[in-house]
């Protein structure tokens, strides 16, 4: 008899080379729990277009930097859109589904975020510093980030990058949320290894900081990581929002909060798929 359950199209890249994570571990692991409840196919990303239109959705988990393949990213996303296909997460998301300009935006609106700027005409908007990260509006996974001096600012092209000032932060820390509902939080003690992580018990007062962003960015369905650091006076500030393909870190989970960020894993496709 033919199958009833969902049909999923799983896009990943399990060839990616990250540094410091194994990015095909984790969705090896995670196909492996959602075909318990759906019919899964794996596709590299450059295949998804010619893929998309024989399934009930498309999940977009560890595919890479898109950076890595702009154009067939663009096409996937056009194509997806003027189809209806179901892609989780959904493509409306405003963070760094979308390039980096939310950074410039939650700047504006006074949000605690790393100040940033995409100007150097603009630096007396930035905290004074001896040093400022300057990095591409449209990057991921650190690729192009470079840490300047003040006056190597001055022969600065500002097309296409953003400057913000180096933070000497104490940690980062992250916290990860399926639909609204916060999971865990994961957090690097030492700075200099920012994918040695250990779990981390998140205050009131980290939760109320991690949910302005996720109540900002307005997504009914889908996964998402609200990265932060911990700045020498104490607050919380933004570093990102990643509402496109965060990696989880589920490696670094005790079994129970890894089985139960899968359940609502599962529980947000099923409702995601119903809608």
């Amino acid at each position: 008899m033919p199958s009833t359950r969902p049909r999923v199209l799983y896009v990943t890249d399990l060839a990616y080379q990250a540094r410091g994570r194994r990015y095909c571990d984790e969705d090896i692991r995670l196909t492996a729990r959602l075909r318990e409840e759906f019919d899964l196919a794996l596709c590299h990303p450059l295949d998804a277009v010619a893929l998309l239109d024989a399934f009930d959705a498309v999940v977009v988990r560890n595919s890479g930097p898109v950076l890595g393949y702009q154009a067939a990213y663009e096409e996937f996303r056009a194509r997806a859109l003027s189809t209806g296909a179901r892609v989780y997460n959904p493509l409306t998301g405003r963070a760094d589904m979308a390039g980096k300009q939310y950074l410039l935006d939650l700047t504006a609106a006074g949000m605690p975020v790393i100040p940033t700027i995409d100007s150097t005409a603009h630096l007396d908007r930035l905290p004074r510093a001896e040093r400022y990260v300057v990095k591409p509006r449209l990057g991921a996974d650190s690729i192009g980030l470079r840490v300047l001096s003040a006056g190597e600012l001055s022969g600065l092209a500002d097309d296409g990058v953003l400057v913000q000032p180096y933070v000497d932060f104490r940690y980062e820390v992250s916290f990860y949320f399926v639909d609204h509902d916060f999971q865990y939080a994961l957090h690097a003690p030492d700075p200099d290894r920012r994918w040695r992580l250990e779990p981390y018990r998140a205050t009131v007062e980290d939760m109320e900081f991690a949910r302005r962003f996720i109540d900002w960015n307005g997504m009914e369905h889908g996964i998402q990581r609200v990265d932060a650091c911990r700045a020498p006076g104490g607050e919380l500030l933004l570093v990102e929002l990643e509402d496109l393909n965060p990696y989880l870190s589920l490696d670094a989970l005790p079994d129970t909060t890894r089985d139960a960020f899968v359940t609502a894993f599962k529980a947000s496709l099923r409702r995601f798929l119903a809608a």
